[in-house]
């Protein structure tokens, strides 16, 4: 499964980078809840480790873990970090939506 989702080299940096200043391991959790401007919205948090029933892809030693449910809505997915004039956040690049906003942080399927 763990081809299914893929973390940038930037944004594995910046989960190592948030994780060492909250003292926590380099696991990021990316779930899906129901709201925002277009359907579904992303859910970013680190985690103390993956569930038995997460996903799991690594890179540079960090972690990305999603739960079964959320897994179906985000596969094939890319998480990146960028940093722009407007500000820095993950974003998610995900083949699966049909629509997104402005923001990137919610999609439509």
């Amino acid at each position: 499964m763990a081809e299914m989702l893929t973390l940038t080299p930037a944004a594995a940096k910046r989960v190592a980078w948030i994780a060492e200043k909250q003292g926590k391991p380099a696991i990021l959790r990316l779930s899906v809840e129901g709201g925002g401007c277009s359907g579904f919205q992303y859910k970013f948090d680190l985690a103390d480790g993956p569930d038995s029933d997460d996903s799991v892809s690594e890179t540079d030693t960090v972690q990305l873990v999603v739960d079964p449910i959320s897994l179906d809505l985000v596969s094939g997915s890319v998480v990146d970090f960028v940093e722009s004039l407007g500000g820095a956040a993950f974003r998610v690049e995900n083949p699966q939506a049909a629509a997104g906003c402005g923001c990137g942080s919610s999609f439509g399927i």
